[in-house]
């Protein structure tokens, strides 16, 4: 059903382009990643950027632009044409976190995007060294407590950033913050022992896990994850409550034509509801699904709010 209602919704969208979008798109598009090569958002983009591509008869090119916790690839968006051949796959860094965790980003997260379609959500992990005396939660914060200052946490993405300061927050723990622009390389170092722990996305840690070469403790939503079922949540892990959302969605910069938001979405949206992509990304550690450019609005507006006061809960100052 859902599948005729897509079709049935691009269908009416392409009979409703007027003259200038009959032609889009004409040359090939890029879509911008916040990350580095190997992250899960990199993951994903690529698979949506293939599809996308086959769809629209065009290539369809992926970028990686990383640094300041996805904050430089906003801006490098906000800034481009409205012409539809910029996309941005946004995460809560971005448009969430970043514009609290900084002084001045430079762009508005919501005036300066045109919402095209959610993307889904990540499951989000606590990682440590296999070298690390804990195999749970408790473990781990009666281990901080004993030897305040040995512990370090990675991030490579702001939710590794404000999960680390609140866990750090909630236990009273004295831990160092090793700040990465993606998280990969903060993953390698946590995996050489240079670092103590991380919260990584299951896209890129699950398989050091099921290698053995990192431990994971628990996942940061309340609902465990169907990929690991055996690992507890955090709030089951007795910090209560603690439950944190990673998102990914499409944007496009503020003033793209709505004739060409309306013809990605619909396309999109199909490719990212369709069966074999839920199934392909499911396996990789990330649930998909879709929504209108009006819904997208909405959470991102909802997100922004959250995410603010989770970063003044856990006491982080912008730097």
């Amino acid at each position: 059903m859902k599948t005729l209602l897509h079709s049935l919704v691009a269908g009416a969208v392409l009979l409703s382009l007027p003259a200038h979008a009959e032609t889009y798109p004409s040359k090939p598009i890029t879509f911008i990643v916040p990350f580095g090569p190997g992250s899960g958002t990199d993951t994903i983009t690529r698979v949506a950027a293939q599809h996308l591509g086959a769809a629209l008869k065009q290539s369809v090119v992926v970028e990686d632009r990383p640094g300041a916790n996805g904050a430089l690839a906003a801006l490098y968006v906000a800034r481009s044409a409205p012409d539809g051949y910029t996309l941005f796959m946004s995460t809560n860094s971005p448009h969430s976190a970043a514009p609290f965790l900084m002084k001045n980003v430079g762009y508005d997260p919501l005036k300066d995007f045109a919402a095209v379609t959610r993307m889904g959500s990540y499951t989000l992990m606590l990682c440590v060294n296999p070298e690390i005396p804990a195999t749970t939660v408790k473990e781990l914060i009666a281990y901080a407590r004993a030897n305040p200052g040995k512990l370090s946490f990675a991030s490579g993405n702001t939710s590794g950033v404000v999960a680390g300061e609140t866990l750090k927050h909630w236990a009273e723990v004295d831990m160092l913050h090793v700040p990465y622009k993606s998280v990969p390389p903060a993953l390698n170092d946590v995996l050489a022992g240079r670092v103590s722990m991380m919260f990584a996305d299951l896209t890129t840690a699950l398989p050091h896990v099921r290698a053995g070469t990192l431990r994971a403790l628990a996942v940061t939503r309340l609902k465990r994850s169907a990929l690991i079922p055996e690992l507890p949540t955090l709030d089951e892990a007795g910090v209560k409550g603690f439950d944190m959302d990673s998102w990914a969605a499409i944007f496009a910069p503020a003033g793209t034509p709505s004739d060409i938001i309306a013809l990605l979405s619909a396309e999109l949206r199909k490719i990212i509801d369709s069966p074999e992509v839920k199934t392909n990304l499911g396996n990789a550690g990330f649930e998909a699904f879709s929504s209108s450019p009006k819904e997208l609005e909405d959470f991102a507006a909802d997100q922004l709010g959250k995410w603010g006061k989770m970063i003044k809960q856990a006491g982080i100052q912008p730097e």
